[in-house]
């Protein structure tokens, strides 16, 4: 008996290591199929180049990554970067980056995390001025300082908001 409750065990472990990992390869993999849409050879595409390093990184099959590349060019996948903007708690601004394959879901799914954990929506253009785009990475413009009951709670925010599939980066403009 002892045997069955071993193996029991590491079934579950490996079943939560494995559903991990499976979420950061479809994050990447998202990435790498937007990255190649602009020019599907690496050395020509910084970005593609530089999202297979960390697809490589992360130990993503190089299988996979072929796949996400050649998806790139098929017009049935048609997965698309999507840029959402919100307010956290302090009045933190919150720049969001997305790859999904349909906006009508990603939107309201983070919409709710956004309500849930004391975040709010805000319209496509109220947060961007806060960030500047430095090679390909999105960067505050200025810091903004917060209470340690804020930090907490935007800490909680962020993290729901990077569980959601689609979501690739969150950026604030906090210190």
């Amino acid at each position: 008996m002892s045997g069955h409750s071993h193996w029991a065990g590491i079934k579950h472990k490996k079943g939560a290591t494995d559903q991990k990992r499976g979420v950061v390869f479809s994050k990447l993999l998202a990435a790498i199929t937007i990255a190649a849409r602009a020019e599907p050879n690496p050395d020509f595409n910084p970005r593609l180049r530089t999202t297979i390093q960390k697809a490589r990184e992360s130990s993503v099959p190089a299988e996979n990554i072929e796949r996400a590349i050649k998806r790139a060019s098929e017009t049935e996948q048609n997965i698309e970067e999507a840029i959402l903007e919100a307010y956290g708690p302090g009045g933190v601004a919150i720049f969001i980056e997305a790859a999904t394959d349909n906006t009508n879901r990603t939107v309201p799914e983070v919409k709710k995390i956004l309500s849930d954990c004391g975040g709010k929506w805000a319209e496509p253009g109220s947060v961007r001025w806060a960030f500047e785009n430095q090679n390909g990475e999105w960067v505050a413009k200025f810091k903004q300082t917060i209470s340690e009951e804020d930090k907490a709670n935007l800490e909680k925010l962020i993290g729901a908001i990077l569980e959601q599939d689609d979501v690739q980066k969150v950026h604030t403009n906090t210190d």
